[in-house]
């Protein structure tokens, strides 16, 4: 398992840790106002950038929606940090509602302001996106 080394690290820890949980009104409380979260990709589901609210509502709510009940999981594999920057690699596994599984790998950038997550940049394989959850061939 994944372990801190100061508070800024441990935020994103708690952050997954909710996320994994599917408790949205949960996670509410890692997101500001002017908390921007954009998913690095194009041309599936959640691309641009969200802020605020419209990240649990508009974002990941629907996002959510494409998997079983309690799925994704987020399992942190690696993390490190510099200042107001933390990054990590995870894998979100879970079952989707169209049967398949789903296993893939990301690389995230947050930055940390006064202990509050202001930037999240989310990267992960959009092709493996694209066939396992879209459909799209090969």
């Amino acid at each position: 398992m994944t372990q801190a080394t100061n508070a800024n690290e441990q935020l994103v820890l708690d952050f997954f840790t909710t996320l994994s949980s599917g408790d949205l009104n949960a996670l509410r409380e890692y997101i500001d106002p002017d908390t921007t979260w954009t998913p690095m990709i194009e041309n599936v589901p959640g691309a641009g950038t969200h802020t605020g609210a419209a990240i649990c509502d508009e974002f990941l709510a629907p996002v959510r929606g494409l998997f079983v009940d309690g799925d994704p999981k987020v399992h942190v594999d690696s993390l490190v940090s510099s200042g107001d920057k933390v990054m990590c690699e995870t894998r979100g596994i879970g079952m989707l509602r169209n049967g398949r599984e789903y296993n893939n790998l990301y690389a995230w950038a947050f930055i940390i302001r006064g202990g509050r997550i202001k930037t999240i940049r989310e990267y992960m394989d959009s092709h493996y996106v694209m066939v396992n959850i879209m459909g799209a061939q090969s």
